[in-house]
């Protein structure tokens, strides 16, 4: 008994050096927060950029209608300045969105995630349905990144084509994306260079005609439906 005892006392004894010895190679105790969106909104394709849903309990993504159908795609970002600190290793991301409506009769459809290149607004215009309503001022639509002051370089938003995640959608559920490497880098960068945090936009099927996706957007009144990202990390110490 009492060897092993000495025996364990010389285990933690080394364990303790090496930790000493070096901080980074000691057991950090991973982190997860739950986050809700900042801001959401949809880009609906419009000749005049005058459509969004700022405040609208919904986000489209695909294409409405037939083939003449136009385009909806959604813009969605986090906050990470209070819930995660800086220099905090991220080791995974998942976003998870509640589907409440699938045109098409539920057929399958990809819903991408690009990593956007510019910041937009979310403004107080509220639409009930795919059709948007008149764009508020501060609002992203089709055309203005911030309506009606600062357009986007490309209509539709400006973003990275290659995707960081992709998840096939279907009938009214839950579904999430992630966690990939890109989705981790994306929100690596986000936290330690906060002023180039501008979100994902969610581009479906724009092929094909009546194959919109409506998810909860945060301002949805059934709260356990809102998106929410969940962020598993190291935390950071000040450097």
């Amino acid at each position: 008994m009492k060897r092993l005892l000495a025996v364990w006392l010389t285990a933690l004894l080394y364990v303790m050096v090496i930790a000493a010895a070096y901080p980074s190679a000691g057991m950090a105790l991973l982190e997860t927060k739950t986050l809700q969106p900042s801001k959401d909104n949809t880009l609906i394709e419009s000749e005049t950029g005058s459509l969004s849903s700022g405040k609208g309990p919904t986000i489209f993504v695909g294409r409405t209608g037939q083939a003449e159908g136009s385009i909806r795609r959604g813009l969605i970002a986090f906050d990470f300045a209070s819930a995660i600190p800086a220099h905090s290793r991220i080791t995974s991301v998942k976003l998870t969105l509640n589907l409440t409506l699938s045109a098409g009769g539920g057929q399958p459809a990809r819903v991408t995630l690009h990593r956007l290149l510019k910041d937009w607004g979310e403004g107080e215009s509220t639409a009930m349905g795919g059709r948007g309503a008149q764009a508020a001022k501060g609002d992203a639509s089709w055309i203005y990144s911030v309506y009606d002051t600062e357009k986007w370089a490309h209509a539709g938003g400006d973003y990275i084509t290659k995707s960081s995640g992709v998840q096939t959608v279907s009938d009214v559920g839950t579904y999430t994306w992630g966690s990939t490497p890109q989705m981790v880098a994306d929100v690596q960068s986000w936290v330690d260079k906060r002023k180039g945090n501008f979100g994902w936009l969610l581009v479906g099927d724009e092929i094909r005609g009546a194959t919109a996706k409506v998810f909860h957007s945060r301002d949805s009144s059934d709260e356990q439906a809102r998106p929410k990202l969940i962020v598993t990390f190291a935390p950071g110490r000040k450097k």
